[in-house]
């Protein structure tokens, strides 16, 4: 799949901006602060509904604006959509598809994603909630009707938790039978997720490992290789279904009860895991070198892009991969590794600040600095 077209209205530093592109790389070579992340930033946010570098919208509209919108032209062989998402500064989206309003959730899936950033070096180094989020992303990516069930497990996380904390004050017997419902409601979607998750680290292990390998082929050999695994109180790894996942986290559920009452707090299920990252036979977080935190950090992402290009099953339908400044951090070996690994994708958008951070052959369209500030300033 590739974009033809993208049209920002009152994005960040865009009052309005068209551009156009084509099959195959595009660079935007500028100064940090032009907007060129500003650009990825938009089409990520078209495929996952939100940003990779913020958490909330409200930054993502123009000072003083009401609302911002962002509309691509996506192409998949000779079937074309105009995908469009107003985000407001306060209040609900909104979403299009070809001028008709749609629901939210009906355009996920129609513009795939994978995006790398800088900020994608906490998946190594930051909290298990980083790592979570990158493997629900993947999640949703492969099958969109996750997100109705993580809006499922996170509204029953939240009713589940403020109970607790009722119970904890007052162990009334009411009180308690309205739990066991609870734990039945939470424990139904919060299996989906964890099976789901499951499904997707036993599919991205081997890409993961290969990625990894490639990027650092000039590592010792030794530090050559990668794992990830799921790691979690409850033991999953027998679990052949989401059904046999519920039966685990209600009996864990059960046995904690008190625990939890106690505490007024869900001790177990899928916002408590995290994935286990190795690099040979040491944990990640911790022992990996800058360099290997980036080259893992890179292979994971890689390897979510191998297996959405894989369910694919053709360019028609593979993701679109961004590299945001990610070329700056690699040395020469490992910037011309990941340069010919990438080109092979349909469409990919490269940032970079210099050209000297851009690898030695690069080829394809090329946005410069004046282009860029033009549009912020129209």
């Amino acid at each position: 799949m590739w974009i033809s077209r993208l049209s920002l209205r009152d994005y960040r530093s865009y009052p309005e901006l068209d551009l156009v592109f084509s099959p195959g790389v595009t660079t935007f070579v500028a100064d940090n602060g032009t907007g060129k992340t500003n650009i990825v930033e938009a089409i990520g946010y078209l495929a996952h509904q939100r940003s990779h570098r913020v958490a909330f919208d409200a930054p993502l509209v123009h000072d003083g604006r009401p609302a911002a919108t962002v509309s691509a032209l996506v192409n998949r062989d000779q079937r074309h959509a105009t995908v469009e998402v107003t985000i407001q500064a306060k209040g609900a989206n909104r979403a299009r598809v070809n001028r008709n309003a749609v629901k939210l959730k009906d355009i996920l899936g129609l513009v795939s994603c994978v995006v790398f950033a800088p900020e994608d070096l906490s998946l190594v180094r930051g909290e298990p909630a980083e790592r979570r989020s990158w493997i629900d992303t993947l999640v949703v990516a492969r099958n969109p009707r996750f997100a109705s069930i993580i809006t499922d497990f996170e509204r029953a996380l939240k009713q589940r938790n403020a109970l607790l904390k009722r119970l904890r004050e007052d162990r009334d017997p009411g009180l308690e039978a309205t739990l066991d419902i609870w734990n039945m409601a939470y424990a139904d979607s919060a299996a989906e997720l964890v099976f789901g998750r499951q499904r997707i680290l036993a599919d991205i292990v081997e890409p993961l490992q290969t990625n990894f390998a490639y990027i650092a082929a000039d590592a010792r050999l030794e530090r050559q290789g990668a794992h990830i695994a799921y790691d979690s109180r409850i033991d999953y790894s027998q679990a052949e279904s989401a059904a046999e996942c519920r039966e685990l986290l209600l009996e864990a559920l059960d046995r904690r009860r008190t625990t939890e009452i106690e505490r007024g707090l869900t001790l177990h299920g899928p916002g408590r895991d995290d994935l286990s990252l190795m690099i040979g036979t040491h944990p990640a977080k911790g022992y990996a070198s800058h360099g290997e935190t980036w080259s893992l950090a890179l292979a994971m992402q890689l390897a979510g892009w191998d297996l959405l290009s894989a369910d694919a099953g053709s360019a028609a339908e593979q993701p679109i991969l961004v590299l945001d400044d990610v070329f700056a951090e690699l040395d020469t070996g490992r910037r011309q590794r990941l340069a010919s690994r990438v080109t092979s994708a349909e469409q990919v958008f490269i940032t970079a600040a210099v050209d000297s951070d851009l690898p030695d052959g690069l080829e394809g369209i090329r946005i410069d600095q004046s282009r860029l500030l033009q549009s912020s300033a129209s």
